[in-house]
């Protein structure tokens, strides 16, 4: 069996080289008098979906890439490129504010170089969707455009100690009920309250009313409108229900939650929070080969993801197995308040006169950046495609339980002084035991998450969609068909989020009108995984993850949980 694994990106990697050899497969191109080329397998086509295309940008945690689909839902052409990481300090995560716009930048460019050398045009390109990491916090100069620091990724922990003071703060309990998520590290809105007291030139900007707030998706569109000669200003539903500042009820700014952070709008500049599918919220591109074209979506990542595996019916969820491993349900059109540990959010909103949908999620912090730990911090192999041969080299974990809690651990256990811990290592024990181990551990959090959901929700998941960079791996996916005893099915077009932005664009232009319309989407030639082990086996491997997580609490001293460094 086929067992691609590549990590080089972290997000929802396909090998370059194999990306290209199924294009050429999806795609064999012939001239025909001296014509935009078309597709030799003309009984594919489905009312001329495959003469249509949208351009999709996917901004991720480690590169950026450009996808031109078309309306069939097949990728034509794609660029990606790698940006800078910063790590100045322990639990610090950073990112360069210009490289983040320069990358995509280049994807459009080098993207649009193969689309027209296959004989299109610029404007047969309808409309582009962006797609973003999402609690990545930046902060600009609105009048001149210019960042005031670096973008403070979302998997950064300095805020540990404010959340810990927050948390004491008449009215804390109070704010789940409002935005769906609780106090902690991971949303925008500690974050923005910790440049604001740290960062000397973010407050006086604040002061001034020059300060600009956003994440990702906000950049982005600001800069690709021009930046301070554009004035655009927009962030969607979905990311902004990811900040903390947005009544998941009224999909608007609540003034309970920004006074709780001692924020005065008159002071800051917030994005307009707009449907995730908008023919006019985002504006166009200004400048470089997609001059002109409109941008008509706007999802944060793992959203795009559930629209880009059809999860458009109340009870389907899919799992992302990327930098992180997120998991989102389907709750459908009124918000579900978890009372064991998951997020509520902002499914989609594809248009101004559909409802919102909503969802629950699980969010792990570590999935396929513990690969990447094993690959470059302890030197396990030189190439992370190489993880599932290794893991493979034994039958089992050898009793080896990784909990990797580089940055804590997030839903449904939420222990902010966990650290990574390896329990069961014995003088047998070998790199294959711990790169099982690894693999496991986002599963092992997995169903953690969906025994979560089946409490919130009422339901059981019959069956999980996948996708992102560990997906790839087949040893890894049959793990976790056996761990949460029901199927695992993995699409054979691996960029679902990217997939999705170009879908909520599509539904802003009407290409597509329906749910119903994309029932066939990306469904062909699916790879299904199926429990291979008794659920008495399932449970024993459980029970001995969930006495790790529990030994691996308390790590973390309250001096480091302060903000002090641990090395």
């Amino acid at each position: 069996m086929r067992n691609p694994f590549d990590m080089s990106d972290l997000d929802s990697l396909v090998d370059e080289q194999d990306l290209n050899e199924r294009y050429v497969d999806l795609h064999a191109y012939q001239t025909h008098d001296g014509n935009r080329p078309l597709l030799q397998n003309e009984d594919r086509r489905n009312d001329n979906l495959k003469d249509r295309f949208i351009g999709a940008i996917d901004q991720g945690t480690t590169s950026s890439r450009f996808i031109i689909f078309d309306c069939a839902g097949n990728p034509v052409a794609k660029y990606q490129t790698e940006f800078r990481q910063i790590h100045e300090h322990s639990g610090w995560h950073e990112q360069d504010p210009w490289e983040l716009v320069d990358s995509v930048y280049i994807c459009i460019e080098e993207a649009m170089k193969t689309f027209l050398a296959l004989g299109h045009s610029t404007d047969e390109i309808e409309a582009v969707g962006i797609t973003s990491q999402r609690e990545t916090t930046l902060c600009w100069d609105w009048e001149t455009g210019e960042p005031l620091h670096n973008a403070i990724a979302w998997p950064d922990t300095r805020t540990k100690g404010l959340v810990r003071e927050l948390k004491s703060r008449p009215g804390a309990d109070e704010l789940k009920n409002i935005c769906g998520l609780p106090l902690s590290t991971y949303p925008s809105s500690v974050t923005l309250v910790w440049m604001l007291e740290n960062l000397p030139e973010v407050r006086a900007a604040y002061d001034e009313g020059r300060l600009a707030f956003g994440t990702v998706d906000s950049w982005l569109i600001y800069n690709l409108n021009g930046g301070p000669a554009g004035g655009r200003l927009a962030t969607d539903v979905t990311n902004a229900s990811r900040t903390m500042f947005m009544n998941l009820e009224t999909l608007d700014y609540d003034d309970r939650l920004l006074n709780f952070f001692g924020l005065d709008r008159n002071k800051i500049r917030l994005p307009k929070i707009v449907p995730s599918a908008d023919p006019e919220g985002y504006g166009s591109i200004s400048s470089g080969p997609l001059e002109g074209i409109p941008i008509t979506s706007c999802l944060g990542d793992q959203s795009s993801a559930l629209v880009g595996h059809c999860a458009f019916t109340p009870g389907s969820a899919k799992n992302t197995y990327g930098t992180g491993c997120f998991l989102l349900y389907n709750v459908g059109e009124k918000p579900v308040i978890s009372k064991h540990g998951l997020l509520a959010t902002v499914g989609f909103q594809l248009g101004k006169d559909r409802k919102p949908v909503y969802a629950l999620e699980g969010s792990v912090a570590v999935a396929g950046s513990g690969v990447s730990f094993l690959m470059n911090n302890l030197g396990f192999f030189r190439d992370s495609r190489k993880v599932s041969d290794l893991a493979a080299s034994v039958p089992d974990s050898g009793g080896c339980v990784f909990v990797t809690a580089f940055s804590g651990l997030f839903a449904p256990y939420w222990i902010d002084d966990a650290k990574g811990t390896i329990f069961g290592i014995t003088q047998h024990t070998q790199k294959g035991h711990i790169a099982r181990a690894t693999m496991e551990a986002a599963c092992f959090q997995t169903k953690a998450i969906l025994d979560a959901i089946e409490v919130d929700s009422g339901h059981k998941l019959t069956q999980l969609a996948v996708d992102g960079g560990m997906s790839n791996s087949d040893i890894c996916m049959q793990t976790q068909a056996d761990i949460v005893q029901i199927p695992v099915e993995r699409p054979a077009m691996h960029e679902t989020t990217a997939l999705g932005a170009a879908i909520a664009a599509g539904f802003a232009i009407n290409v597509w009108k329906d749910f119903s319309d994309l029932k066939d989407m990306n469904h062909a030639n699916r790879t299904s995984f199926k429990p291979r082990i008794s659920t008495k086996q399932s449970a024993k491997m459980y029970k001995r993850w969930s006495k790790a997580v529990e030994m691996s609490r308390g790590w973390t001293d309250s001096s480091e949980m302060e903000g002090g460094d641990d090395e």
